[in-house]
């Protein structure tokens, strides 16, 4: 995918998502901060990577899944915003905005929260672009990824972990859970919408799970820097909550190595999908721009 291809299907997830907030039946003093929080900005991956999949077996599929996107986007939002509260991370910025109990209030954060949680399983729900059986599957799947086996199970896994010493093993349960599952989820709803058979479905999936450790690994790294302008968050903030990270147990030069590691497996299953498909799945490269291990290197110096 060009750049320019990767920018128009942002846009196009854009539009699509302030068409449907401006459709949103609520209070206006839950719909502020529900659209305070969705519009801060973000770099869209989650849904835009969905959009992606789909684009790539053909631009009129991407209607399909656009509800999707847009649900996925509203689950990752709502647990940004209840990740930044003061039980929890107690984080005064989100990319480079006040987070939302700081330009809101804690209740008024927490309700918003809860509410694009809930949503985002109505708008599968009510999607007509869908079969009823791709909605149940399509909900089942968020389900898992985003409740008590998947990102919430490894939240609750990570607050656990802060203050002790764990093993790397340990660490990467917690991310694939908190981290991976989310983006494991973009991909297998593709699958899903697009009914792609088990071994492509398989190597997506594979896809998916490298790529949400590699964003971790990446994420962990850009604090390091203390770059509030990179991170869009107050610096060095996994070390002021005394969180285990990668660089923390492999190194600052460990984690990048690490990192080197699984853009190179997530280029090389790329290559085998083109190969087993077809497809131009070349375009998902674009993604791996946005984990690019050799600027960081250079910033941290290693």
């Amino acid at each position: 995918m060009s750049n320019n291809q990767f920018k128009n299907l942002r846009k196009l997830f854009e539009e699509n998502l302030n068409e449907q907030l401006f459709e949103q039946e609520a209070d206006i003093e839950l719909l502020k901060p529900m659209m305070y929080s969705l519009q801060t900005g973000g770099k869209r991956l989650r849904p835009t990577l969905l959009l992606a999949v789909l684009y790539i077996y053909g631009s009129k599929k991407i209607k399909l899944g656009m509800k999707t996107a847009i649900a996925l986007e509203y689950i990752h939002t709502y647990s940004l915003i209840h990740d930044d509260l003061p039980a929890m991370d107690n984080d005064d910025l989100r990319r480079g905005q006040p987070t939302s109990h700081k330009q809101f209030d804690e209740a008024t954060a927490i309700l918003a929260g809860d509410a694009l949680l809930t949503e985002a399983f109505g708008l599968i729900a009510e999607d007509d672009q869908l079969k009823p059986k791709q909605r149940i599957q399509l909900i089942q799947e968020l389900v898992s990824a985003s409740g008590a086996h998947g990102m919430v199970a490894g939240q609750i896994k990570d607050l656990q972990s802060e203050r002790r010493e764990i093993s790397l093993d340990e660490l990467k349960e917690i991310h694939s859970k908190k981290t991976g599952r989310l983006f494991s989820f973009s991909i297998d709803a593709a699958a899903i919408i697009l009914d792609l058979d088990a071994d492509v479905r398989g190597e997506l999936s594979e896809f998916g799970r490298h790529f949400g450790l590699a964003y971790q690994i990446h994420n962990d790294l850009k604090d390091l820097t203390g770059n509030q302008e990179l991170t869009g968050k107050s610096g060095n903030s996994d070390e002021v909550n005394e969180k285990n990270t990668y660089p923390y147990l492999l190194t600052t030069k460990g984690a990048v190595e690490a990192l080197a590691d699984e853009i190179s497996q997530i280029n090389q299953i790329i290559k085998k999908l083109e190969k087993d498909t077809g497809k131009p799945f070349s375009f998902l490269k674009e993604f791996v721009s946005y984990i690019d291990v050799t600027q960081l290197a250079k910033e941290l110096n290693v």
